[in-house]
């Protein structure tokens, strides 16, 4: 009988890669690549599957060996899950006493609980063994009886991610599961110290994986149930394959080969997105970048992101802090994407990018969040759309500059007042932009159940749809929008079946609100469109009701 190992994972959330889910990380695939290499029979379990039954460590300790991936170095909030806390790491180290334990992923650099604080380098008590580097090369190294590290290397990972791929079928949300696709790892920036903030340098100059490489493990992952993938495990997917330099310029030929060689290995996909984009590219390389985002909207799925790393609108900031792009050259690369992306496909716009800003860095003032708030309106009153704008205080790890060179605490009225100002000012009016009332969002997947049921699209950063009906879990609808709220949507299945919608569901329809409700269901049942609008005038969503009275 085969040995069994159990990875059990934290969860991971770096500036290149996202593990949380519905999302799976690389980690999780090479690790159970390399595990069943050395003949292992592997089982999966998330932290989220261990915090709803804890009695499952009766289950860990029966195995062989134990293999947890964990690690936050991007703070964010997850809907999907959450990432294992230091505290729950070490629990599961001193609980489990069958198997050995390792643990590896960016847990490595550093643990803060949040945004704001700094992290610090742990010991992770009660685990036999930190797999530092790749973890995949690490753990095939401890064994193979040698120390537990090793850099990374895609001749030896690349087999295992291909091996590794069923792995995703023992999620607990699978089929619905976002497979994030390693491309690229390091960071170019890195070459004059990188960003103050971030972790990719730690990961040297950029390494490129082979295209035949990355489709040979989209075919593995497409057997396996796999139809939903994201080129996000990369620092700029402009940069696939570039030369040499801080700011390489794109090469659309390669990401033609790259994303059509997904679409060949994957030809029912339903979701192909990106994620980080760097806006220095785009604006300093302004035709190829074009090409190379024509090449990505060639073969990608609708509904599109593009993340740019903008941070702030300071300039004295950006200087103090290594940044990579100017309040212009950010506001240039908006314009470049919405030319590019902006038209829509399947009722949303192909590709929109996203703007993140990080607070707290070295040399921020008052003013900074002014030049901030100036910047948004000016990408606002231009009518310019972006999908969303994340606002986050800075995570200061060892290593980076920004751990010793940071302006916590300083401005933390003013950071609160910046995020109230997006969230009035910039985020309603750029939902209104990108989802107008009618929008109909194909395959929404309800994730929280309730009186107002909360889903999203699988995607790279889905908007939040309330659905003001109590759905069951795993429900998959089209949704038509017919409200707004700040960071999110309100939407109805569609079609909306009016002569059998609830009260408390209908009150949302555009025309009706809760007064003219009585008056609606009064008359039910509809014949049609005519005799429905008398009650209720026309709106936008039209189209989208039946009259179904069967």
């Amino acid at each position: 009988m085969s040995p069994v190992a159990v990875i059990l994972d934290g969860y991971v959330d770096e500036p290149a890669c996202l593990g949380v889910p519905p999302y799976v990380s690389p980690y999780i695939r090479t690790v159970a690549g390399a595990l069943l290499a050395h003949g292992y029979s592997v089982e999966y379990l998330t932290i989220d599957q261990l915090r709803l039954a804890p009695m499952r460590t009766v289950e860990l300790n029966r195995a062989d060996l134990l293999v947890m991936i964990a690690g936050v170095t991007v703070p964010g909030k997850y809907l999907g899950g959450t990432p294992a806390t230091l505290t729950e790491i070490q629990q599961v180290g001193h609980m489990v006493r069958g198997p050995k334990k390792l643990i590896g992923g960016p847990i490595g650099f550093g643990y803060a609980a949040g945004g704001g604080q700094k992290a610090i380098r742990q010991v992770i008590s009660g685990f036999d063994a930190l797999l530092t580097g790749e973890p995949a090369i690490a753990l095939d190294n401890y064994l193979g009886g040698n120390e537990p590290a090793g850099p990374l290397d895609y001749a030896r990972t690349d087999p295992w991610s291909i091996a590794g791929s069923p792995i995703i079928a023992q999620h607990p949300d699978y089929p619905f599961v976002m497979c994030e696709l390693e491309t690229a790892r390091g960071c170019a920036h890195g070459a004059t110290g990188g960003c103050s903030f971030c972790t990719e340098p730690f990961y040297g100059q950029p390494r490129y994986r082979g295209i035949a490489a990355i489709a040979a493990e989209v075919t593995a992952l497409y057997a396996s149930g796999a139809r939903h993938f994201r080129v996000g495990r990369q620092p700029d997917i402009l940069a696939y394959g570039a030369g040499a330099g801080e700011y390489p310029a794109p090469r659309p030929d390669l990401l033609e080969d790259l994303f059509s060689s997904i679409r060949t290995a994957a030809p029912g996909l339903k979701t192909l997105h990106i994620d980080n984009t760097n806006p220095a590219t785009i604006a300093r390389h302004e035709d190829a970048a074009r090409e190379a985002l024509r090449a990505i909207i060639r073969h990608h799925t609708p509904g599109d992101v593009a993340a740019f790393g903008m941070e702030t609108a300071d300039p004295a900031v950006i200087a103090v802090n290594n940044l990579k792009a100017q309040p212009d050259e950010v506001f240039r690369a908006i314009e470049i994407v919405n030319e590019e992306g902006g038209m829509r496909w399947d009722n949303v716009p192909k590709l929109l990018p996203g703007l993140n800003f990080v607070c707290g860095l070295a040399g921020e003032t008052v003013r900074t969040y002014e030049l901030n708030e100036q910047f948004l309106l000016r990408v606002r009153d231009a009518g310019l759309s972006v999908r969303r704008v994340n606002i986050r205080q800075v995570m200061p790890f060892e290593g980076t500059p920004v751990y010793t060179n940071n302006t916590l605490g300083q401005n933390e009225q003013r950071f609160k007042a910046f995020k109230e100002f997006v969230r009035n000012t910039i985020d309603l009016p750029m939902l209104q932009r990108v989802y107008p009332i009618g929008t109909v969002l194909r395959d929404v997947r309800v994730e929280v159940s309730g009186a107002l049921s909360f889903g999203r699209q699988l995607g790279s950063y889905p908007i939040l749809v309330g659905l003001p009906l109590d759905l069951p879990r795993n429900t998959v609808t089209d949704a038509v929008v017919v409200d707004w709220g700040m960071r999110s949507i309100t939407a109805l299945p569609a079609p909306v079946r009016i002569n059998s919608l609830p009260a408390s569901a209908m009150r949302w329809l555009p025309g009706i609100g809760k007064k003219k409700v009585a008056a609606v269901i009064a008359k039910w049942p509809f014949r049609d469109l005519e005799a429905y609008r008398k009650v209720a005038g026309s709106s936008a969503i039209d189209p989208v009701i039946s009259f179904d009275i069967s």
